[in-house]
């Protein structure tokens, strides 16, 4: 069961799609990401690439981001994000696209701008450090912007990401690693 574990929405329970067609980041991971992250949230701009159930954006708006933009390419779970956001009182602190993420960044480079950025596809798409390079190249990272990547393989090294410092790289189990990136600017 998923839910909000801090903030003013905590406790606050998350529908997920049923299935295998997304996979949310366990309590434990998500608990851990917010830990290492929580004095890098009030106020910020938050981009939930690759949303699922939205819970990793929803948590940051419980924790007092500013706002959420919330992107993923399957209708039904774009459903499910705003069904949650509702739930927890932010539906009206979130914008919902329904997008590939590559079109997503290509579309809004030069218009949206993020502070915090979560980007966790499905595993089998390894793509994490080409989304936020990607946005970088956008124009779309502020600058001190924190990016989390969730991948199945990806551990990620300086050299492999020109502009971003790795703060913390952490291994989960056999499936997940979590980097968590700061973007210098270039």
């Amino acid at each position: 069961m998923l839910r909000i574990t801090t903030g003013s929405a905590k406790g606050k329970v998350l529908k997920t799609l049923e299935g295998e067609a997304t996979r949310p980041t366990s309590e434990r991971i998500k608990q851990a990401i917010f830990s290492s992250i929580q004095f890098d949230i009030e106020g910020r701009r938050v981009l939930d690439l690759f949303a699922g159930s939205g819970q990793m954006g929803l948590e940051a708006l419980s924790r007092g981001a500013a706002s959420v933009t919330f992107i993923d390419c399957a209708r039904e779970a774009m459903d499910i994000v705003k069904a949650n956001a509702t739930s927890t009182g932010f539906f009206g602190s979130s914008k919902y696209l329904v997008s590939d993420w590559r079109n997503y960044i290509r579309k809004a480079g030069g218009r949206d701008v993020f502070d915090l950025i979560f980007i966790d596809p499905p595993y089998s798409m390894e793509c994490g450090c080409d989304a936020a390079i990607r946005l970088a190249q956008a124009g779309m990272l502020a600058e001190g912007a924190i990016v989390v990547i969730e991948s199945g393989t990806e551990d990620i090294s300086p050299e492999d990401i020109e502009g971003f410092e790795v703060l913390k790289s952490t291994h989960y189990g056999k499936k997940t690693f979590v980097n968590i990136l700061l973007y210098r600017g270039e």
